[in-house]
């Protein structure tokens, strides 16, 4: 005897197979999202020491484009030595040094998901993943038939989820 599939049916398949198959996915995108929470903090950042002999005589707008530091601006002076922003340069020698702090390159690879844009392939995987998630959000509707009270409580919860999100966005 031949079963026949109903569209609610359909979709539980849909939406358990898509769960199993985006399990390993969400997972990564869970622990680097929290990650990208700390990225204003030190938070698994290792520092990173860079000793450079550059031009001697720069400006602080010169010495910037050398080191790739944005409107970097010299602080004090003590003789020939000018100190900046986590480093120091002297501008007799030519001598600089400059610290940064960065994440493990496994850690920044994972952090790399939530920044990616067009110019990045991962930018495919992005856009795969927003798409099925927002599938999980409408299949998920037909996880329960309409009318029965689990149905009712989830429209409830999916309420509150919609207003918590909207009272954390504005207040």
């Amino acid at each position: 005897m031949a079963s026949k599939t109903t569209w609610h049916n359909q979709m539980r398949i849909w939406h358990r197979y898509l769960g199993f198959f985006l399990a390993g996915i969400m997972a990564v995108y869970a622990l680097s999202g929290i990650v990208m929470i700390f990225r204003n903090t030190d938070f698994l950042k290792q520092e990173k020491t860079e000793k450079r002999i550059v031009k001697p005589g720069l400006s602080a707008e010169e010495l910037g484009r050398e080191f790739r530091i944005r409107d970097l601006k010299f602080e004090s002076t003590n003789g020939d030595v000018v100190t900046f922003k986590d480093g120091s340069y002297n501008k007799v020698t030519g001598e600089a040094e400059h610290t940064t702090k960065s994440l493990p390159k496994l850690v920044s690879s994972l952090t790399q998901l939530h920044k990616a844009n067009t110019n990045s392939p991962l930018f495919y995987l992005n856009i795969f993943f927003g798409l099925s998630l927002f599938f999980f959000v409408l299949s998920s509707f037909w996880m329960f038939m309409p009318g029965t009270s689990i149905f009712k409580k989830g429209l409830y919860f999916t309420l509150a989820g919609i207003i918590l999100t909207l009272v954390m966005l504005f207040v």
